[in-house]
């Protein structure tokens, strides 16, 4: 295959070049295929296609298994065609076998450059300064200028979090791609949103404190208080309210309470003292 400004073949002399050093500032896809294969040839030209189309907002790198041996091994190369996208000089996403264009398309598009790249950018400047205010302005600008940035979404519905407004949180939230939604980040964000449904859902803290000082096993208070601790920052008592309520009336609210713990515990990422201290206790009260 020739060249072009948005694709070209790749030997390993110039694999560190064209692939890993250009991937820090542009996505590169290195199509791993064979004369032989089949369905190597039926993707090569949908990929030749894309390139053009994007018009640089990726690079697509071929390279040939059958001459560049050391490079399929190096990167576990096992049935052909194998797609690997590289971002930062890493493997960061792949696809086997030749996939619809949809499918190709939402995977550049998870990483290709969006133009609101820039005022991202600049809203995490004006945060780390504390200029929550300026923050806002320019994350909501961004997402009306660019709506297909889950960036974005995700850095405005964390600082609505932070400012108490769940309702538009969760509005920003809805709008997450599919593939978004399985993000680390993205996970912990929507549990945020979901302890925030379940405090939403009931009196106001104090009014619930009030309540579990003279009712201490009312499960339904201490189910939504647990919430309001969550929202608080204070993940330790959320946890033990929760637990109490799994120990003394399990099935309350078709097992309310151990789905919220495992919902805090992925809040917190799943790991950590906390984390690890009641997922032991959860286990011991299930058994």
């Amino acid at each position: 295959m020739g060249t072009s400004s948005f694709l070209t073949d790749v030997a390993l002399g110039d694999f560190d070049s064209l692939v890993l050093s250009r991937s820090h500032t542009t996505p590169v896809l290195v199509d791993f295929w064979a004369p032989w294969c089949a369905p190597c040839k039926m993707l090569m030209p949908v990929l030749a296609r894309m390139a053009e189309q994007y018009q640089g907002k990726f690079y697509l790198a071929k390279v040939n298994t059958d001459v560049e041996q050391e490079l399929a091994a190096r990167y576990g190369i096992r049935s052909l065609p194998t797609v690997k996208l590289f971002r930062n000089g890493v493997v960061v996403d792949e696809f086997l076998g030749a996939q619809p264009e949809s499918v190709i398309r939402e995977l550049i598009d998870r990483h290709a450059p969006h133009p609101s790249d820039n005022l991202l950018a600049a809203a995490r400047q004006s945060l780390a300064r504390g200029e929550t205010s300026q923050a806002g302005a320019v994350l909501r600008q961004a997402l009306e200028t660019d709506p297909a940035n889950d960036d974005v979404r995700m850095e405005l519905a964390r600082l609505l979090f932070d400012q108490g407004d769940t309702e538009n949180a969760e509005r920003v939230l809805d709008g997450l791609s599919r593939s978004s939604r399985e993000k680390p980040e993205a996970v912990m964000l929507l549990a945020r949103a979901e302890i925030a449904r379940i405090a939403a859902a009931g009196p106001d803290a104090r009014e619930l404190e009030r309540i579990a000082a003279i009712r201490p096993v009312d499960s339904e208070a201490g189910y939504r208080l647990s919430a309001h601790k969550v929202l608080q920052g204070d993940y330790e008592s959320a946890l033990e309210l929760l637990l109490e309520i799994v120990r003394h009336d399990r099935h309350f609210g078709d097992d309310a309470a151990r789905k919220t713990m495992l919902t805090i515990f992925t809040l917190l990422g799943g790991k950590g003292d906390l984390v690890k201290r009641f997922r032991s206790l959860l286990s011991m009260a299930l058994n």
